[in-house]
């Protein structure tokens, strides 16, 4: 920002702030009160104790708490303790960091152990605004930095009430949250809509896949055959790289056995795989892990097999069949001895591959589901940067 644009503006340990906002310790806005530290009982029923579990949500999410008696909420709540409406609870070990909301419709609750209680002293201040802050950049950072050099994660009252905060008047308070509220509403129906569309490919998976249900115009019985019938396994050795040769940008793509579909880059072109029109498999021999993948690509470290479908058979309808049935991992063991073990429904080509687009067609959707959805979570970190430091203001 120029000098012209400083204008209006004020430096701060936070950097520029605008010159109407106020900032300083937490503790100079809200209140910060620790857990009690009573060892309480649990039972089948009764009151709900928050702990870290149960702050990892917007609210306080009261699903499947800890349960303790009267006698014990009584100790709890003592000293102001009783989580109100407006409130704030706040993880202060292992997952530092993690705040939620107290709402008009919870039950009477206490906290548990490694939580403590955040409350406005203006009752008029935004709950969302505080909360927000500590899913930031600003709140983050110096969390992190409180933490630097322990193993245990840990952060005990006294730091917490040290958190430098950017403070602004009420009313922009207010604006901040809304608009950062309406990114969480969109991100959060996004999140739906995904579980949803994923359990309507489970189900088609499961009927198609075993013929329960059969696509118009196939009927008949369907054939089983035996891994070597169908698949083979393709020796790629050739092109492996090691972990170290891994980049962060590159050519061609790295793909290995973990959960990522990349998991790095290469320029290496000796080792590039070139593959096939109909794409290959590749399995996780420790992990298990079945990923299709057609395009050309570099294989990562050890354990990564690398199957492509027999004269006949569908390379990308064996894939959906093994990341529907799986095999299960036995610790880092080698797994592919089992996965040759294995039998496998074998329509005809025509049906496997029109199986194969049903199922494809449901994978385009979700994939782009899931980047709309990564792209208004880049969206808001943008927006948390921009409104939290004032450098866009709501009128």
């Amino acid at each position: 920002m120029n000098v012209a644009a400083n204008l209006g503006y004020k430096q701060t340990e936070l950097g520029l702030i605008p010159d109407s906002w106020d900032y300083g310790p937490l503790e100079q806005f809200w209140n910060i009160l620790d857990c009690k530290h009573v060892t309480a009982e649990f039972f089948g029923s009764g009151y709900p104790l928050v702990s870290i579990r149960e702050v990892q949500e917007r609210f306080v999410d009261l699903s499947s708490p800890k349960f303790t008696s009267a006698h014990y909420y009584s100790l709890l709540t003592e000293g102001g303790r009783k989580p109100l409406p407006g409130d704030l609870i706040l993880s202060r070990n292992a997952t530092v960091g993690e705040v939620a909301q107290v709402a008009e419709w919870h039950p009477p609750f206490a906290m548990g152990q490694d939580v403590c209680l955040l409350r406005r002293k203006n009752p008029a201040c935004s709950t969302g605004y505080l909360q927000s802050l500590f899913q930031s950049s600003i709140i983050q950072n110096q969390i992190n930095n409180a933490m630097v050099g322990s193993t245990f994660k840990r952060m005990n009252v006294e730091q917490i009430r040290g958190l430098i905060i950017p403070f602004p008047p009420v009313f922009e308070q207010t604006k901040i949250a809304d608009s950062l509220q309406e990114m969480d509403v969109l991100i959060s129906g996004l999140d739906q809509l995904i579980a949803k569309k994923r359990d309507i490919q489970k189900a088609a998976m499961q009927q198609l896949l075993t013929g329960q249900r059969r696509l118009p115009g196939f009927s008949g019985e369907r054939e089983v055959k035996p891994f070597n019938h169908v698949l083979k396994r393709i020796n790629a050795k050739a092109h492996q790289v090691q972990t170290s040769d891994y980049q962060a940008s590159g050519k061609y793509p790295i793909v290995d056995q973990g959960k990522d579909s990349i998991v790095g880059f290469s320029d290496n072109e000796e080792k590039r795989f070139r593959n096939t029109d109909e794409g290959v498999i590749v399995f996780g021999d420790h992990t298990c892990i079945v990923k299709f993948v057609d395009f050309d690509f570099l294989i990562g470290a050890d354990g990564t097999q690398v199957l492509h479908g027999m004269e006949g058979q569908s390379t990308r309808f064996h894939a959906f069949q093994l990341q529907y049935r799986g095999v299960e991992p036995t610790g880092y063991n080698r797994h592919f001895k089992f996965l040759k073990e294995r039998s496998f429904q074998a329509p005809l080509l025509d049906e496997q591959n029109a199986v194969a687009a049903v199922l494809s067609d449901m994978d385009s959707e979700l994939a782009a589901l899931e980047t709309r959805r990564d792209k208004a979570h880049q969206l808001k970190q943008g927006m948390m940067q921009e409104l939290l430091t004032g450098r866009i203001r709501l009128a």
